[in-house]
């Protein structure tokens, strides 16, 4: 996720997570219905919930209602080592509507960016959908497969990002695979993405105190010496100015915690092991910039439906990932994806391991996601399994310019792969679009999988 940003940053409540479950407040998921089909109008209704990330809660001590961690730093009396910390601080239930901003209703699922809590202010959110028995996370293989939902984002301006993706998290949270966390799945715990964030609080069931910096722009947020990395499918990064679907591949499977030079912060960006600016379909920086945005023609005033299609070399769910498809459904009309035109790049329409290298070559970019695997990496990714996030967020590393503007900034926007959408170069200052536009939602609902044209 993220492409072309160095380090993730994201806006958290004041008061965040652990690794101990807390009693003060009850925990219970929000309803959500999904479909899985088996072949055309062949869909049967599952009833989940989605779970909100454990970096948002309420983190306090065992022995009562003591903050762990107040704006961007951590109390060093309950925290004084990583091990000690995640024994002595216990995160909390959600308000999931009240606090957070997020409801459900069927299979609709509401994302609010800014929500007035009665002690707090709460900046966006990221939830993860749960299986049908409410203690794991729902995994997905959608090799052979694909994946549908509708989205309504016409209520998301420029600097603003409503992203649906999988990333290769452990089903239980990392509950087996570190005895320091109790929590769990059921407390939204676990978090990794191919940007290796330093903000994730907890990480092996340890604080992740150790360096804790907090951020000079971010009043509730702050990084670690330690990253969580791991494999990434970007299905769907947007507002109503633009769109990105991004594979990002990892030389490593499952959460892996990094330090140093693994992790590729800075300019050691590409020496990770993450690809970090993944490989991008963004029908704008290919060079169309008539295709999504109001009233274009994947008209994002409206709700829409996206389906994104996961094809195999032997079109068997054993077989290589080898191609990711879009496609998309609006007022009963199926819109097929835009085309590359760029300058002495061939023209393609979906993503390849060839579209891929052709892209790098033709935009001068660093080529990490052939280096750490390309496709058959991604593939693997869904071999093992993986989880299904959704967010609404706003970035105070990059202001979400690779997203909607022009990016980097350091060089010209008539070379090709800088414009990457319509918005200025001025616009996505959280504090901007914190004061500017806090009522900003995303809509995602009708999400459903199954075989390659049994969705929609």
């Amino acid at each position: 996720m993220f492409p072309a940003v160095a380090l993730l940053s994201l806006s958290f409540l004041a008061i965040s997570y652990g690794q101990q479950v807390g009693t003060l407040t009850a925990e219970n998921h929000p309803k959500l219905s999904v479909q899985q089909c088996t072949g055309k109008n062949q869909c049967q209704t599952q009833q989940h919930s989605v779970v909100l990330d454990s970096n948002w809660r309420w983190l306090h001590s065992t022995s009562g209602s003591n903050n762990c961690y107040t704006g961007n730093t951590w109390d060093t009396s309950l925290c004084p080592d990583p091990v000690t910390c995640a024994k002595n601080c216990a995160l909390d239930g959600a308000d999931y509507s009240g606090t957070y901003g997020i409801t459900t209703s069927g299979n609709q699922l509401s994302l609010k960016f800014v929500t007035h809590g009665p002690y707090s202010t709460n900046i966006g959110s990221r939830v993860y959908l749960m299986d049908s028995s409410d203690q794991k996370y729902q995994i997905f293989n959608l090799k052979n497969q694909e994946f549908t939902f509708d989205v309504d984002m016409s209520k998301l301006p420029c600097g603003l990002n409503g992203a649906l993706y999988f990333v290769e998290m452990d089903a239980d949270g990392g509950v087996s695979r570190f005895p320091n966390n109790k929590a769990g799945a059921k407390y939204g715990t676990g978090y990794c993405d191919t940007q290796c964030p330093h903000d994730i609080k907890f990480i092996n069931g340890e604080a992740n105190i150790l360096g804790w910096t907090p951020s000079s722009n971010d009043p509730n947020a702050g990084s670690g010496q330690y990253g969580t990395c791991c494999n990434e499918m970007d299905v769907w990064e947007a507002n109503s100015m633009g769109a990105a679907v991004t594979p990002h591949v990892c030389s490593v499977q499952g959460q892996t915690r990094c330090s140093g030079n693994d992790c590729g912060d800075g300019d050691n960006r590409y020496n990770g092991i993450c690809d970090k600016d993944g490989c991008d379909f963004n029908s704008w920086r290919m060079g169309d910039q008539t295709f999504l945005g109001p009233g274009k023609t994947v008209n994002t005033n409206q709700k829409f439906t996206v389906v994104t299609q996961f094809l195999t070399n032997n079109n068997q769910t054993s077989g290589q990932l080898s191609e990711i498809r879009r496609l998309y459904v609006q007022n009963g009309k199926v819109i097929a994806n835009s085309k590359t035109n760029i300058p002495g790049m061939a023209t393609y329409d979906s993503i390849t391991d060839s579209f891929c290298n052709a892209q790098k070559q033709a935009f001068g970019d660093t080529n990490s996601f052939e280096k750490l695997g390309g496709l058959k990496q991604m593939g693997a990714s869904f071999d093992k399994g993986m989880v299904l996030v959704m967010s609404i967020w706003d970035d105070h590393a990059a202001q979400m310019l690779w997203l909607d503007s022009d990016y980097p900034l350091n060089k010209d926007p008539s070379t090709p792969g800088v414009s990457r959408g319509p918005c200025p170069t001025t616009s996505g200052q959280p504090t901007d679009v914190e004061s500017q536009s806090p009522d900003a939602t995303v809509v995602f609902s009708n999400i459903k999988f199954g075989p390659i044209g049994s969705t929609y």
